[in-house]
Parts: C-alpha cells; structure tokens; sequence
C-alpha cells in the first residue's frame, strides 16, 4: 500500500507547489496601496498660464525622495527644482521653474506607500494649448519585472515558513509532546526557521530595487541598502532577524532540554515555553502587521493586533496541520502519532478557525467598506476566492475529525492485539533461550569427560611403558579414535610419550577453537539481533499503514495540507493588491476630477471673491453645480488665491436656499479633495427656481466671512 501511496503523494504536493508558484508568477506588479486621489492642476487640465507647483494628493501618507516627483517639458527636460514636499496630510508638491512656455507637461511620480508598497504613475497637463510631447506616460509601473517577482516569491516563502516554525512548535508542545525527540519533527521545524531566516535576507536586499528602479544590477548596492534601514519596512525586517536569533534559542531548548525531561519535568518546562514561544510569535507577526496593510488606514491602532491574532492563528492551524502530515507519513514505526495527539490538535484547529473567522471578518470590513466592494474590485475578488478556500479546508477537516474519532475508538483493540503478539513473541525467544542452554550444559558435560578420559590414558600411558604393550595398546587407540572423532587429527604414533604429547596438542587446539567459536556466536547474535529489530520495524510500520482508520486520516490531512499551500498564495496576492476600500476612493476621486475637468452641459460656475481681513485672506471661491437640475447634483468648490494659485483654509461650508417658497437653508458638507478643492455628491435640489448659494470661508481661528449669489436650477 505504501509503495503505492508515496509517488502519489509526492505528485500531488508537486502539483500543489506548482499550482502556487503559477498564482504568483500571474500576479500583476504589486498594487499601489495608496492611490492618487487627486492633482493640481488636473489631469488632462489646460491653463491659461503656468502654475508655480504641481501638487498631488494620495489616500494615505507616503515617502519621497527628489526623483520621486518630476515635471517634465514637452522635451522631456525636467523643470522641477527636485525638491518634492509635503504640504500638509497626504498632499505633496514640487516647485516649478519660473516662465515655463505653452506646451504639454508630463508629471511622473514613484513613492512608497505606508504599507511599504510601491506606487508608480504618471499624467499630463497642458500650458495655454496641448502640444506634442517626447515623454510617455505608458508603462509607468512599479514593483514589476524580474525584482517584483523574486521578491513575491520571498514572501510567499516568508509566510509559509512562519507558519511552519509557529505551527510545528505549537503542535509539539500542545498537542503531541513526545514528538520533541522525533526525528522529522525536528527537521520540520528547523527548516522552517532556515526558510524564515533567507526569506527575510533577500526581502532586505531586494527591498531598495523594488521600490526604485527594479533592476537585479541595484541588488547588491550597500547604498540602497543603507537607505532601506532607514524605512519603515526596513526596520521590520531587521527586527525579524533579531527575533529569529531568539527563535533559534527556542528550537534549541526544545529539541534539546526539553526532550531529554521526562513526562514530569516536562510539564514545568511546558509552560516557559509556552510563554517565551507565544511572545516570540507574536513578535515575528508584528513586523509584518506594523508595516504593511493593518498599520495605516482606519483604525490602525486596532487593526496591527487584530492582524497579529490573524497571523499567529493561521500558522497555528495550517502549521500545525503540516507538522501532523509530516509526522504520519515521515514518522518511525516505533513512534507513531498517538491518537490523543491528533484530538487534541483538532481542539487547537477549532480554536484557530474561530479566531481566524472572527479576526477576518473585521480585516475585510476594514478594507472593503462595502459590499459591492467584493465584486468590484481585485482585492474584494480575491477576498472571495479565499473565503471559498477556507470554507473548503474546513470541509475536509470535518473528515479529518471523523477519522480522528475512529482512530480513537480503534486504539485500545490494536493496542490488546499487538501487547499479545509481543507476549507470544518473548515467550517464543524464552523457549529458544532454554534449549540453547540446555545444549551448552550438555556440550560442557562432555567436554569434561573427554578431557578426563585424556587425561587418564596419559597417566597410564607414561606410568605402564613400554611393558603393558598390549592393554596399554588397546587404551591408546581408544584415545586415538577419541581425539580424531572430536577434534579432526589422527594420533598413529605406537609409543607412550608420543601419544602423551600428541593428546597434549590436541587438547590446546580444542580450547583455541572453542574461543574463536565463541566470538564468532557474538558477532552471529549481534546481526541476529539487528535483523529481529529491522523485520519488527517493518512489521510495525505494515501494521501502521495497513489501518484503515489511520489510512483515512493521512489522506484527509494531505488534501487540508494541499488546500493550504494554495490559500498562501492567494494571501500572498492580498497583501499584494490594493485595498478595496481604496480602489473605490481612487475610482470616485478619477470620476469627479474628470467631471469637474470637462463640465457637462447645463452646469452652474459662480465666483466669489472674499477677504476676511487676516493673513491670507483674500482670494476666489468658485462653486460649480451639476446639473444645476431638479434631483441629484454634484457639487465642486475651489478656493484660489488672487494669483490664481489654489489652496487650503480652516473651513467651508455650503447652504442652498431659496427665499420665494421659504425651503432651506439646505446644508451641505463637502468633502477636502486635495488642494484648494472641496467636493459633494448627491446634494439634492427639490424644485426648479432662483436658488441662493451661500459660502462661509473661515481662514484662521477668528477670521471668515459668508458669501452668496444665485444660481437658476431648472
């Protein structure tokens, strides 16, 4: 049975490893995490003359350096004083140079998101008219190519060794504790810490061309390097080094101290363990959930340990399963997996499963913020698919339990069957025992007597001479024949002395045979006795394989193991792709950019200009109303210095009223977009007439003042 099942399984992990490594080679660059919401000036915005900045608004913070923002010429000349900053929250600008001509302007950026991702893009905006232009903005991608696909691969490799290293130690020192001192245990969870350890290496090395230029040639560049260490997610990695050199002191108390106690001893040492492993877990899990996806966004301070609890459960459960197929198909004969240790993992399984699902259902809250969120975007379609992934491995592990409970209920009769087939076979080598010594107490008995027959017939032979010829004779052959019966030698020699002598030499010779005899037997014992222990081993090991019970569990534990193997990759790809949530913000903020760029027919444009009398407060309030129509509208307001350059003030705010049918005021609260841009959908107008638009600016803490002209909204 088992030559049978072992290419199978090797065939089917191939086909599962291969099944993952195709999800991953698929993926797309990895996703920008944080998406551009918004620009000044737009894109695809003509000007009447050029703009002192270019400002860019994203969805969370991100990092810059000088080449992270750039303006180019319709020559592809750079125009910028490369010396991109933030202006306040998630919006940041660069200079330009004074007296730019007429022209199309390209303005390409590449940063990195606060989830450590990369983002890339680029747009275009022209001066006075549109013109020719030499700069592309296609292929503007970042985090792809050669580089983009090793390092994924490093981090599916990165995720499925944490959840070896947690999961296998968490299955030996909870569920099967006696498996410190297996073998294939130990080789499990060790190459799990070795995988961890490169994983996290190459991440580092690899780190700087990923988010910059991508090429393999700026792998080894120490200067990157030293400039990744300065990051965020540089500092993550380091500190997984740090905490793998504590996990390695883990493994080695485990598989060292620990499996040398006994079960007593063992229990006080259990719970150090327990505890040091728990905080060193948790502490590998943090590097990830304090740099990528759960540390920025809503609710950061809650999301980072809710995504630890998310981490450690999934290694607990899908390493734990891996360590317990290891261990059935890997393990000796002579220490199988109890079926105690296999309840008790089901029990830790559950566990994982609830917090799993309870941890998960708040992550694609999170993310998500919608239902339509789940077929609309790439994050919310993968999210599907690893829900369905999870439902299945849940599936087979009700299998996995059945089988548990019948193993359980078929322990005690295999135990009973095999305590007598041991009882039948020490009996069995007593009886050999006895007999074998009953045939040695034989062989001394007549030893002792040929010796002392020998031994008289000598006497004889010397005290007689040569007189007694003829009694003497008959005694001397009698001896004769003796010694040539028992020793193989043939004494014909007539006189006494000679027959002495020779019976002398016969008997030296017997005791040197007997002793190589006697080292021959032990060397004879000792394969004997090797060869016992091999064919009971194999006798074991058939008897294992040959229970069905134990049969079923192995297969139903090898198809959990497959479905997880995919279900990492397809994490993998998550972590990967832009938030749904995020997806929707960008998609929304692209839809009102490019309405308020070409303003559809029957729109509304009023300016306002103010003054508040403070600092700064002067300028122009625009506010466009489309359209301008009975139902929904869509709402745009600007606020632009006298010099027509847009930016930000405390606050404003919007009322629709109309005096003749005595409705309103009808507030409304824009949205800040980005710079100098404010933005409402769905503001409902309830009639047609003359409506009055009132705007309050507020440009510091004293200083506002409430503006207001009519619209006609037919």
């Amino acid at each position: 049975m088992t030559q049978t099942i072992a290419p199978r399984v090797r065939t089917l992990v191939l086909l599962l490893l291969a099944a993952a490594c195709a999800l991953l080679a698929a993926a797309a660059p990895a996703s920008a995490h944080a998406a551009l919401t918004g620009s000044d000036p737009r894109q695809g915005a003509v000007v009447d003359k050029a703009p002192a900045q270019v400002s860019l608004t994203f969805s969370e913070s991100v990092s810059m350096d000088d080449d992270s923002l750039r303006v180019l010429d319709p020559k592809g000349k750079r125009v910028d004083d490369g010396r991109p900053s933030g202006t306040g929250g998630t919006t940041y600008s660069v200079k330009l140079h004074a007296g730019l001509p007429d022209g199309t302007y390209t303005v390409a950026y590449q940063v990195v998101s606060a989830d450590s991702h990369p983002v890339a893009g680029a747009y275009t905006f022209s001066v006075g008219a549109p013109s020719e232009t030499s700069v592309s903005v296609s292929g503007q991608a970042a985090g792809g190519g050669f580089v983009g696909g090793l390092y994924g691969v490093g981090r599916y490799v990165s995720y499925a060794a944490f959840a070896v290293l947690v999961g296998g130690a968490a299955f030996v020192l909870a569920c099967w504790p006696r498996g410190s001192g297996v073998r294939v245990v130990q080789r499990f969870v060790v190459s799990g810490w070795l995988a961890l350890t490169a994983a996290t290496l190459l991440l580092l090395l690899l780190r700087g061309s990923y988010t910059g230029s991508g090429k393999a040639a700026d792998i080894f560049d120490l200067s990157l390097l030293g400039e990744v260490l300065q990051t965020k997610a540089g500092a993550a990695l380091v500190s997984r080094l740090l905490l793998l050199a504590a996990a390695a002191l883990f493994i080695a108390v485990l598989f060292g101290a620990y499996d040398k106690r006994e079960d007593e001893e063992k229990r006080d040492l259990t719970f150090g363990l327990a505890v040091g492993g728990s905080v060193v877990a948790a502490g590998l899990a943090a590097t990830w959930a304090m740099s990528e996806h759960a540390s920025v966004g809503l609710q950061a301070g809650l999301a980072m340990p809710v995504d630890v609890v998310h981490l450690i459960a999934v290694a607990t459960w899908l390493g734990g399963l891996t360590a317990l197929l290891v261990a059935l198909y890997r393990g000796p004969a002579d220490t199988p997996v109890p079926a105690l240790a296999v309840r008790r993992f089901s029990r830790v399984a559950f566990g994982s499963v609830v917090a799993l699902v309870a941890t998960g259902t708040y992550q694609s809250w999170r993310q998500l913020g919608s239902w339509t969120a789940f077929t609309d975007t790439r994050y919310g379609q993968l999210l599907l698919v690893k829900i369905g992934l999870v439902a299945v491995l849940v599936g087979v592990a009700y299998f996995s339990r059945r089988w548990t409970a019948q193993l359980a209920e078929a322990v005690p009769a295999v135990a009973g069957q095999r305590k007598k087939e041991r009882v039948a076979a020490s009996g069995g080598r007593g009886n050999d025992e006895a007999k074998a010594s009953e045939k040695t107490r034989t062989s001394g008995k007549t030893g002792t007597s040929e010796k002392t027959a020998a031994a008289a017939k000598t006497g004889t032979a010397e005290k007689s001479g040569t007189a007694a010829k003829t009694d003497s004779a008959e005694r001397t052959a009698a001896a004769a024949k003796t010694a040539t019966a028992e020793k193989g030698e043939a004494a014909g020699k007539t006189s006494g002395a000679g027959k002495a002598s020779g019976a002398g030499k016969n008997s030296s010779a017997g005791k040197g045979s007997g002793a190589g005899k006697g080292s021959g037997g032990s060397k004879r014992a000792a394969q004997l006795a090797r060869q016992r222990a091999a064919v009971d081993a194999a006798r074991q090991k058939r008897q294992r394989d040959s229970d069905p019970h134990r049969f079923g569990l192995r297969r139903s534990v090898l198809a959990e193991a497959g479905v997880a193997v995919v279900l990492l990759a397809v994490t993998t790809l998550l972590t990967q792709t832009e938030p749904g949530r995020t997806e929707e913000e960008a998609k929304a903020a692209g839809a009102a950019s490019a309405a308020t760029a070409a303003p559809s027919t029957g729109a509304v444009t009023l300016d306002m200009p103010f003054d508040t009398g403070g600092q700064n407060g002067k300028g122009v309030v625009r506010v466009e109303l489309d359209p301008a129509r009975v139902g929904s509208n869509d709402l745009h307001l600007y606020v632009e210095r006298p010099d027509g350059t847009a930016f930000d003030i405390p606050e404003v705010k919007v009322a629709l009223t109309q005096k003749a049918k005595d409705i309103g005021p009808l507030p409304v609260a824009p949205d800040h977009i980005t710079t100098g841009h404010w933005s409402a959908s769905q503001v409902q107008i309830p009639m047609a007439g003359d409506w009055e638009v009132a705007v309050t600016v507020r440009t510091s803490d004293i200083d506002q003042v409430t503006l207001s002209k009519n619209a006609q909204i037919g």
